[in-house]
């Protein structure tokens, strides 16, 4: 995971705004961009994706049921979400269903962004850290068990 570049897939209906998102972030990410929601959930079937922020106003599906699909698909990326206006509602079903890890404006702020897309990235390797280590775990108290079984048999 050292030299890895974080994936981020970036989610908008605005094809401006997937261009702008790329243009700030390509050289420091690998960046995954998708028009619609049906989109996206194509490329998170194909790619390993870290972080997805995604709009919360887009025909067809919205940010939040949008989000609520991709964890039945992969409940590993953090997810946030970008919204044009303040709508309280949509901020409490993306945090309830979509399970966001963080909720900004748009326009976004470069720098906001970026900071917010680090956090989310710690808080996503700590959370991969936790599993593998609990998966390590569970193989050796297997063998043990394998090996206490063994002794108790001879």
């Amino acid at each position: 995971m050292e030299n890895k570049k974080i994936a981020i897939l970036y989610v908008d209906d605005e094809e401006n705004n997937l261009f702008s998102f790329k243009a700030t972030f390509r050289l420091k990410y690998q960046v995954f961009t998708a028009i619609s929601g049906a989109e996206a959930i194509g490329i998170v079937k194909n790619n390993p994706i870290d972080i997805i922020i995604t709009d919360q106003r887009m025909p067809e599906m919205t940010g939040v049921e949008f989000l609520e699909e991709i964890i039945k698909i992969d409940a590993a990326p953090m997810r946030i979400l970008l919204t044009g206006y303040t709508d309280m509602a949509a901020v409490v079903d993306a945090v309830n269903k979509g399970k966001i890890f963080h909720y900004l404006n748009k326009p976004w702020s470069e720098e906001e962004l970026d900071q917010t897309i680090q956090r989310a990235y710690e808080v996503y390797t700590e959370r991969k850290k936790i599993i593998e280590t609990n998966e390590a775990l569970e193989t050796s108290n297997d063998q043990l068990e394998f090996m206490l079984r063994q002794k108790l048999l001879s």
